[in-house]
């Protein structure tokens, strides 16, 4: 995508990724995609707020010498130090060594650490000003939204919040950067929702600290570095970041997170039984297999949800490693204060009953009943099943 002019002189100068299949090298976009914004303000004094990825340095140079001559360039502004966000680092400074690089302390050190930079690098303090001439930036450090070094950028006048992984998503852009120009706004917020737990949400005590800190009634754009421009709702996208951080210190909405895996079908079988005792009762209810659907796309579910099930059949004496790999990625996540029942067959001893409440101990998760079964159930198994899972929406909506 060309460059798109946000307000005049400032400019979204980012590139749409639709080739990496792993953010992080870990979480899927192979289908959803994902954009690094960049954004240049051209006034008395020019500057660049956070870069690109290395492998679209291409795109990225085209759209800034489509607007400025690299040589006229005074700043570059390091939001947050991640890859993503800075891989255009040294061609860039093999282009312009002369551009002065602002970011916080902590920056200054990985500039170096990374990319062997050190000169032309001022360390910015907490609330400082800069004016551009027409436009004056102010910094705000946030640290651990999400990693030590990270800040935030207002410009003052537009009241444009640069806020590089907060209020961030996954997703390539499709025509448009604007919030109120996209015709899938349901999609972004389902993403903005996996980027926050699969990214942030570890960090939810910060995210907090950083949204109490802004200038509220300053902020009329917010723009991330990843996903839309919120210029029509800028609010709706840091309510939802305030909500989804808020989860990390409560129990979640009524609902049923289900997890499943099976070997020959039998724990399969069950979790259909289980699962339509909890529509019974009218608790929503997520199921996903667990050896077949990715950590990231299970946890906004288990974030949100007050509940989990964990179906899931002895293995080798222990649990069934799919699900000790999703479990643990849970609690890795900072997924707390959950309740759990499990359920799952065996063939002639048990384990995983007695693995999965050592997975989960330090996430504070309350096992409240358990279900186990030898080989593949009868009908007398599944009534029993049905039934747990109409004791467990009960327990939710009692507790709620």
């Amino acid at each position: 995508m060309p460059a798109v002019e946000i307000k005049p002189g400032i400019f979204w100068i980012g590139v749409n990724d639709r080739t990496t299949d792993l953010f992080e090298g870990i979480w899927p976009i192979t289908d959803e995609g994902v954009t690094y914004n960049s954004y240049l303000i051209n006034d008395e004094k020019k500057v660049i707020i956070d870069l690109s990825k290395a492998i679209k340095s291409d795109v990225f140079f085209d759209n800034v010498t489509e607007l400025i001559e690299l040589s006229r360039l005074d700043y570059i502004v390091i939001n947050h130090m991640e890859p993503d966000h800075t891989g255009v680092f040294q061609m860039f400074r093999k282009i312009a060594p002369h551009v002065t690089i602002l970011g916080t302390a902590k920056t200054k050190e990985m500039l170096k650490n990374f990319y062997g930079i050190t000169e032309n690098v001022r360390a910015i303090e907490d609330g400082e000003t800069l004016s551009l001439g027409k436009y004056q930036l102010k910094f705000f450090n946030t640290p651990f939204v999400h990693w030590p070094e990270t800040m935030m950028t207002l410009e003052e006048k537009t009241g444009i919040l640069f806020s590089c992984d907060g209020f961030g998503s996954y997703g390539a852009l499709q025509g448009s950067i604007f919030d109120d120009q996209c015709e899938n706004i349901d999609f972004y917020k389902r993403e903005a929702l996996r980027y926050y737990v699969n990214i942030v949400g570890k960090f939810s005590g910060p995210v907090l600290k950083a949204i109490e800190k802004l200038p509220a009634e300053e902020v009329k754009v917010v723009a991330p570095s990843h996903g839309l421009v919120w210029r029509k709702f800028p609010a709706e996208i840091i309510s939802l970041y305030r909500k989804w951080a808020e989860y990390a210190s409560g129990s979640g909405d009524i609902g049923v997170t289900l997890l499943y895996g099976s070997m020959y079908g039998n724990t399969e079988i069950m979790m259909n039984a289980v699962a339509q005792g909890i529509s019974s009762e009218g608790v929503p209810v997520e199921i996903f297999d667990v050896a077949r659907t990715h950590t990231s796309y299970m946890l906004p579910s288990l974030w949100t949800k007050a509940g989990v099930m964990v179906g899931a059949p002895t293995y080798e004496g222990a649990c069934f490693p799919p699900m000790v790999h999703a479990v643990s990625m849970a609690i890795r996540k900072r997924v707390l204060n959950k309740k759990l029942t499990i359920f799952g067959s065996y063939g002639w001893s048990g384990g995983a009953l007695r693995e999965l409440k050592r997975i989960v101990e330090p996430g504070k998760w309350e096992l409240l009943d358990s279900y186990v079964f030898l080989g593949k159930p009868d009908s007398e198994d599944l009534k029993k099943g049905e039934e747990f899972g109409r004791n467990f929406a009960r327990a939710l909506k009692e507790q709620a």
